[in-house]
């Protein structure tokens, strides 16, 4: 407990997250709880990329279809990377089409995220010996959720996209600003 800090490191309005009187403080309390609010409704509707490869594109089709239905989660597939906010990629993924996928990825919007899904888009699976075959997606872009299987089961997709939901609900936009000039008005 100092002269500026009344309250102490370790009171509990400290450890719930509660303002503690310090300037700034209040505007982080603020900031937090509107970061939950955007999260909540960012989470609940992404728009995902489709980029079917291989065996693995099957049952990316078969994920959108009545018995799994990513739609039930907010997830809805769009075929222009504008307004896709995440990219699956499903398969087994040439040097020749890495390009493609690169291209594809910088035309999303940020922020982005990348689901591999099966083996060959993690680690090049079953052809990883093939000289013409890229040793996973992660060598071209960051991914963030791996689905693994060889195909993955629609299920396993299902649930890669809800680790990407819990991705996107703990993310901190309060933390991403801009930085305030000085002098500036």
């Amino acid at each position: 407990m100092t002269a500026h800090d009344p309250v102490g490191p370790s009171t509990p309005a400290r450890l719930a997250g509660l303002p503690s009187g310090e300037p700034g403080e209040v505007s982080f309390f603020h900031t937090s709880q509107l970061d939950d609010l955007i999260n909540m409704a960012r989470e609940s509707s992404l728009w995902y990329l489709l980029f079917g490869l291989a065996c693995c594109g099957i049952e990316l089709i078969q994920t959108g279809g009545p018995r799994a239905d990513l739609m039930r989660f907010g997830a809805i597939p769009r075929a222009s990377p504008r307004q896709a906010d995440f990219m699956i990629v499903a398969g087994t993924l040439t040097y020749k089409m890495a390009e493609r996928a690169k291209l594809l990825h910088e035309q999303m919007s940020e922020p982005k995220y990348v689901i591999a899904m099966g083996s060959c888009a993690s680690c090049g699976g079953l052809f990883q010996g093939s000289y013409s075959v890229c040793k996973g997606v992660d060598k071209m872009f960051p991914v963030d959720v791996y689905v693994p299987g060889c195909p993955p089961r629609p299920e396993a997709l299902t649930e890669g996209l809800i680790r990407l939901q819990e991705i996107v609900r703990h993310e901190r936009w309060s933390l991403k600003r801009r930085p305030i000039r000085q002098g500036a008005r």
